[in-house]
């Protein structure tokens, strides 16, 4: 019994370790995003951090458009960087999670 706990325990250990591991890679993968007519590119990390904005010299005469353009693909960028992330951490969460019985929270 106990070895089972400690075995449990291990690869719960290791789990949270690559978590770890998978927070930090994601800072390095980066999501695109831009308005429907390309006026306007966004770039976040899978962790959610803005990267850069580009922004075509059209919309800097308009300021309600442009705050428009941003709101709209930012929330767009930050949907897909969430699914991304989400992906992720839920990938290696299922694969290291040990089959306690009644505990299929991944399936």
């Amino acid at each position: 019994m106990f070895g089972d706990i400690m075995g449990m325990m291990g690869k719960l250990k290791e789990t949270q370790q690559k978590i770890e591991e998978t927070k930090k890679r994601k800072d390095t993968v980066l999501v695109d995003e831009q308005s429907n007519d390309g006026l306007l590119k966004v770039t976040l990390t899978a962790n959610r951090k803005i990267k850069s904005i580009e922004i075509d010299e059209s919309l800097l005469q308009d300021k309600e458009q442009l705050e428009d353009y941003l709101i709209l693909t930012l929330n767009k960028a930050i949907e897909k960087a969430t699914n991304v992330n989400e992906a992720e951490l839920g990938a290696v969460a299922k694969d290291g999670m040990p089959n306690i019985l009644g505990m299929d929270m991944f399936k």
